[in-house]
C-alpha cells in the first residue's frame, strides 16, 4: 500500500478505489490528487536512498509477527557474529521507533548522535560495528515516542538519507513486530538500493507461529 508521508493514519493508500472518496481523506492535502486517479509521481529520495547506500554491500530485515520472541536479541548477536571478522563492517538500523531496544541489547545506552557535513554519525561500540535508532535522540530513556505513521515513515527515511553509513558489508534492519508502516516504509524507500533479504524470528509456541505466519508474508 502506497501512502504518503502526510497523509492521515487511516488512509487506504494512493492505489486504492477509495483514495481520495474515504472519510479518512477528508482534510487530506492528497485528496484532490487521489480523487482525480492520476499517478504519484515516484518518491526522489528512493534515488537518493540508492546512492547513499551504494557503499553497503548486503541489506538485511529482521522481522518477526510476534512481539517478545528475542527479535532484536538475536538481531544484535548476529551482528556480533558478523564482527568477529575485523575485516566485516556491521552497521544496525533500529526501525523500531516506539520500542527502541537496540542500544541497550548493544550496551551504548545513552549515547549522542552527532552531525557533520556528511550527515548523522552512526554510534560506533567497536571499530566495526555501529547502530542508529530513535534511542539516540530521546531526551530521557523513559521518553514514550508516541507518533503516527508519516512521522514514523520520515524519520525511516532520514535514517536511510542522512546517516553517514560509510562503506558497510551488512545492514542489519531491526523492525518492530508485526506488519506495520515501518515495514512497508523501509521495503519500498530500499526499492532501488535493494534488500537481500529477511530472518524471521519465533518461538516455537503456536500462538507466536501464527503472527509469524502472517509476518513472512512481508518478505
Amino acid at each position: 500500500m502506497d501512502v504518503p508521508e502526510n497523509a492521515p493514519e487511516e488512509c487506504p493508500g494512493t492505489q486504492s478505489e477509495s483514495a481520495g472518496k474515504a472519510a479518512s481523506c477528508e482534510g487530506c492535502p492528497n485528496q484532490q490528487t487521489c480523487a482525480s486517479g492520476q499517478p504519484k509521481a515516484a518518491d526522489p529520495d528512493i534515488k537518493v536512498i540508492a546512492e547513499r547506500l551504494r557503499s553497503v554491500r548486503h541489506k538485511i530485515l529482521i522481522l518477526s509477527g510476534k512481539g517478545g520472541v528475542g527479535k532484536s536479541t538475536f538481531t544484535g548477536q548476529l551482528a556480533f557474529g558478523f564482527a568477529q571478522d575485523e575485516k566485516c563492517q556491521v552497521g544496525v538500523m533500529d526501525v523500531d521507533i516506539c520500542g527502541p531496544s537496540m542500544p541497550r541489547i548493544l550496551g551504548v545506552e545513552g549515547e549522542q548522535v552527532h552531525q557533520s557535513g556528511s550527515g548523522w554519525s552512526p554510534v560506533y561500540l567497536a571499530d566495526n560495528i555501529c547502530v542508529m535508532s530513535v534511542a539516540f535522540l530521546l531526551a530521557s530513556a523513559d521518553d514514550a515516542v508516541i507518533w503516527r505513521g508519516p512521522r514514523k515513515n520520515g524519520l525511516i527515511k532520514q535514517f536511510l538519507r542522512d546517516v553517514d553509513w560509510g562503506a558497510l558489508d551488512v545492514l542489519l534492519v531491526d523492525t518492530p513486530p508485526g506488519t506495520s508502516d515501518e515495514h512497508l516504509s523501509i521495503v519500498q524507500l530500499l526499492k532501488e538500493a535493494g534488500l537481500d533479504g529477511a530472518v524471521v524470528v519465533t518461538t516455537p509456541q503456536e500462538v507466536a507461529l501464527l503472527d509469524v505466519r502472517r509476518g513472512a508474508h512481508v518478505c
